[in-house]
């Protein structure tokens, strides 16, 4: 199965594209509506391209990632979390449900977070930015710690698993397995933390009983990654861990952004009539 995620390249000329679109509209000053919406595209497709890059850097093939993999693997157990290697053996006979399961990996990561960026900046704009911000707060977060090289589970031995991916030909790492760079960056999941993002975010803007679409998402790529071997539970559980994290700092610098700005309005106010008049002339 082909690659059907952009390589960081591939992301790097698109996103330079939009921007360059961005810029000579603004120039010009014309699109004022299109222009906006080619800027947020750029920046986050430029986002996607960092991340790719984090991936591809990732330890540069270290087989410590292996070693990291199999301590994730012995505290899971030590903390009596659920095998992902049960799981995995219940889906095993079932080609169908694996090769959607690969497929489901494959695809639907990035399309889905688009597809959420998208309706948010249409529908509801007044809360976008807070959003997007929470998302770069949490890919940077989890860039920063992939730097790191883990393996995933289907490349530590200990656990098992298989790459299912590997056997019906779905891979999105190639044909050849081995410890390809972008192959050791699995702690924490991005694809967890971007899930369990959108379905907080959906359910926290709208009422609509389609936003159980989106608790779905969540719940079916975190079991996805596991069943696929790409991921240990413990990587979705630190993802959600600098999720909450993210939340926390984009609300508290909202709020000091917030208290600056009244601080600033409030001495804007108590100036002197007449020192007023001379600013303004």
């Amino acid at each position: 199965m082909p690659n059907i995620m952009w390589t960081w390249q591939q992301a790097v000329v698109v996103a330079g594209l939009l921007g360059a679109a961005w810029g000579l509209l603004r120039l010009r000053g014309k699109a004022p509506r299109l222009r906006p919406f080619l800027f947020e595209a750029a920046l986050i497709i430029a986002l996607y391209a960092l991340w790719q890059v984090a991936g591809a850097l990732a330890g540069s093939g270290d087989y410590t990632a292996v070693n990291r993999g199999q301590w994730i693997w012995n505290a899971e157990r030590d903390v009596h979390l659920p095998s992902e290697h049960t799981l995995q053996g219940w889906i095993l006979p079932h080609s169908l449900i694996v090769q959607a399961a690969n497929l489901y990996y494959a695809s639907m990561h990035f399309t889905v977070l688009i597809i959420f960026l998208v309706w948010m900046f249409v529908r509801h704009r007044e809360v976008y930015g807070r959003w997007r911000t929470v998302l770069a707060l949490l890919t940077a977060s989890c860039l920063l710690i992939q730097f790191i090289p883990v393996a995933p589970p289907r490349m530590v031995p200990a656990t098992g698993m298989v790459d299912t991916a590997m056997i019906y030909n779905q891979s999105v790492y190639g044909s050849i397995g081995g410890f390809q760079p972008d192959q050791v960056s699995a702690m924490p999941s991005v694809h967890v933390g971007w899930a369990v993002l959108v379905a907080v975010a959906v359910c926290s803007i709208t009422r609509s009983r389609w936003r159980y679409l989106a608790v779905l998402h969540a719940v079916a790529t975190v079991l996805v990654v596991v069943v696929t071997g790409n991921h240990f539970w413990a990587d979705g559980i630190v993802a959600c861990v600098l999720l909450l994290l993210s939340l926390g700092i984009e609300r508290g610098g909202r709020a000091l952004w917030q208290r600056v700005a009244t601080q600033r309005k409030g001495l804007a106010n108590s100036k002197p009539a007449e020192s007023r008049l001379v600013d303004a002339a």
